[in-house]
C-alpha cells in the first residue's frame, strides 16, 4: 500500500498517470482510505478540510459506485476565485459548480452519531463552489469505482472558493447553480442534486469521519459534491460558476509544465 500511495503523490506533484493493473490497488474501503491518509502524510501539506464526491446519481454511474466517498482538501490546491489552476490533460480534469461549508466549531468523533441540527449550528459560512477533478490512474474516471478513486484523493486536483457568506440555516435545496466554459452555459442544477441537500453531505461526512475516530475542526472547508455535473475543460479555458445571490467563482486554467512546486501554506481562516 505504500507503494501505491507513492506513486499516487508522485503523479500527481509531478504530472504523469499509473497502471490500474497491479497488485497493491486496494481491496477494502478501509485501505483505500489508509492510501490516502498516506499520500496527505508524504505531501507534508496541511490539510484544510474535505470534499465530498459521488453525491449525485450521475456522478455515482460514473465513477461506478453507489455511495459518497470522501478526500482530503491540501492547502496548496485550495485557492480563492478568481483564481488559477495550471492543468494535467493527462489527468483528464472537469469541473464541478458545487456549495462548500466552512465550519465555525469542531465536530470530534464520537459514538453517537451526530444529527441535522448539530450540523447547522456547527456551520460557520457557505460559498459557491468550483471543484476539479481528475485521476491520477490511467484512463480517465469512467468506472474507476469507490476503492480507486478513494485512494486517489478523491480524484480531487484543486478547488477554488467564492465569497463566504454567514450561515443562518439557508435552504440550498432550491438553490440553482450555471456553469459556463469560456462563455458558454454548460451544466446547470440545484443544491438538491447533491444527496437531496448539501447540509445532508455535510452530516454524512461528520458521521463517516466519526466512524474512523476522525473529527472536523473549527475553520475546515467541506465541498459537498457537484449541482453541475461533471464538464471536460483544458488549458486555456476560463469556468464560470453562477451561483446566484452567492455571487460567481471562477478559474482560469493553464497548461502545466514540468513539476509543480508550490509552497504548503495553509490558507488563511477568519478565526
Amino acid at each position: 500500500m505504500s507503494d501505491l500511495a507513492s506513486q499516487l503523490w508522485k503523479a500527481r506533484r509531478l504530472g504523469h498517470t499509473i497502471d490500474t493493473v497491479r497488485s497493491d490497488l486496494p481491496k477494502t474501503i478501509a485501505e483505500a482510505y489508509a492510501i490516502q491518509e498516506a499520500i496527505v502524510a508524504l505531501s507534508g501539506m496541511p490539510r484544510c478540510g474535505y470534499k465530498v464526491g459521488s453525491t449525485s446519481k450521475e456522478a455515482q454511474q460514473l465513477l461506478g459506485t453507489d455511495e459518497p466517498g470522501a478526500g482530503v482538501l491540501l492547502s496548496a490546491f485550495v485557492h480563492d476565485s478568481p483564481a488559477r489552476v495550471a492543468l494535467v490533460p493527462e489527468h483528464m480534469p472537469a469541473v464541478e459548480g458545487e456549495f462548500a461549508f466552512r465550519m465555525g466549531r469542531d465536530l470530534p468523533a464520537r459514538n453517537v452519531p451526530y444529527t441535522p441540527g448539530e450540523i447547522i449550528a456547527a456551520v460557520y459560512g457557505v460559498a459557491g463552489a468550483i471543484e476539479v477533478v481528475g485521476t491520477r490512474f490511467a484512463g480517465g474516471l469512467q468506472g474507476k469505482g469507490r476503492l480507486l478513486t478513494t485512494a486517489d484523493g478523491g480524484v480531487n486536483i484543486a478547488l477554488a472558493t467564492g465569497t463566504w457568506v454567514k450561515f443562518h440555516g439557508q435552504d440550498l435545496r432550491a438553490h440553482p447553480v450555471v456553469m459556463a466554459i469560456n462563455g458558454v452555459e454548460k451544466g446547470a442544477g440545484t443544491g438538491s442534486r447533491a444527496l437531496g441537500d448539501p447540509l445532508e453531505v455535510l452530516l454524512w461526512l461528520a458521521n463517516h469521519l466519526s466512524s474512523r475516530a476522525m473529527g472536523l475542526i473549527k475553520g475546515d472547508i467541506v465541498s459537498t459534491g457537484t449541482c453541475t455535473g461533471l464538464d471536460a475543460v483544458h488549458p486555456d479555458d476560463v469556468v464560470r460558476a453562477d451561483f446566484g445571490t452567492l455571487g460567481v467563482v471562477e478559474i482560469a486554467f493553464t497548461q502545466r509544465d514540468g513539476v509543480q512546486s508550490r509552497s504548503a501554506t495553509p490558507k488563511d481562516r477568519p478565526f
